[in-house]
């Protein structure tokens, strides 16, 4: 009987529970302590845990034993509803690792590149500029602006490419408020949204809503217009800038303009797959503008 002791006592000894760090999974509940007192066999578990707080070199024993009553029932009970997240902690994967690192490389460059940010910044003089520049990648510039064109217009097929552009307008302004709403990640400076960020539904800072805008009026007036090179080169630096503009105001990460770029590029081709053609054109102009002739 002595040996059967000294050999349970040698097992609970080299057991993984049974060090200081996961005391709490064998502090036993309130119930099982009146069972066990109850049946006469709760006497295990105690000196267990007095055996732990004497091999604890730091005390931590005598510090839990302090801590209040209410805090160590909580503890206990989160702990038995949920044993394996000490252990997930203790040991992260190697994918969480990388993902948390190419964050805080992004918060990290993004903050930096905000030099236009503050009034007395390093980009403090080029604030206004870029500005403007962030501006022409606005929701409401380009919707109204389409309107106005398509109202003016007086040839099938320029009409044809305006509602296709209108179309492909809303549809850009309506999937990234969306996804922002969505994912709700705050900016690297995390500033207040501004009127016309309300306006457009450009409230958060993923993904991108003037980079996907820009890359897809960008790649849609490239495909329907004719335009010399030096114009076309000049239509890709100006998406571009773009999205560098929100990066340099602190309202954007980096990761949220490329993942904007990608999208605007995924929004073309979804509005080039559905094109609509002439005819279908002509009827929404003409509930547009109230001209019903076309319909007869």
């Amino acid at each position: 009987m002595p040996g059967g002791q000294t050999r349970s006592r040698a097992r609970d000894r080299n057991n993984v529970l049974n060090r200081p760090e996961f005391l709490s999974l064998n502090q036993p509940s309130r119930r099982e302590q009146a069972a066990g007192e109850g049946r006469g066999g709760g006497s295990r578990r105690p000196v267990f845990r007095q055996q732990s707080q004497q091999e604890d070199p730091g005390g931590r024993g005598t510090r839990e034993s302090s801590d209040g009553g209410h805090a160590a029932d909580g503890g206990q009970k989160e702990a038995s509803r949920f044993p394996e997240q000490d252990c997930m902690q203790l040991n992260p994967s190697f994918r969480g690792i990388a993902i948390n690192s190419l964050l805080a490389i992004d918060i990290s460059l993004s903050k930096r590149l905000g030099m236009c940010v503050g009034a007395h910044g390093p980009g403090a003089p080029l604030r206004s500029m870029v500005t403007l520049l962030a501006f022409t990648g606005h929701a409401l510039p380009w919707i109204f602006g389409t309107l106005i064109c398509l109202w003016r217009s007086n040839t099938l097929a320029g009409q044809e490419v305006l509602v296709n552009l209108l179309l492909a307008l809303i549809l850009d302004l309506m999937t990234v408020a969306g996804m922002q709403k969505l994912v709700k990640r705050k900016g690297p400076w995390d500033f207040p949204p501004g009127f016309l960020d309300y306006v457009a539904m450009d409230r958060y800072s993923f993904p991108a809503a003037h980079a996907s805008r820009a890359a897809m009026v960008s790649k849609f007036l490239l495909n329907h217009l004719v335009l010399a090179v030096p114009l076309r080169i000049l239509l890709y630096l100006w998406a571009l800038l773009v999205g560098v503009s929100r990066v340099l105001l602190g309202k954007h990460h980096l990761s949220d303009v490329g993942c904007g770029f990608a999208l605007g590029f995924l929004h073309f081709s979804l509005v080039e797959s559905v094109w609509l053609d002439s005819a279908t054109c002509q009827t929404l102009v003409s509930i547009g503008t109230l001209r019903w002739t076309p319909l007869l």
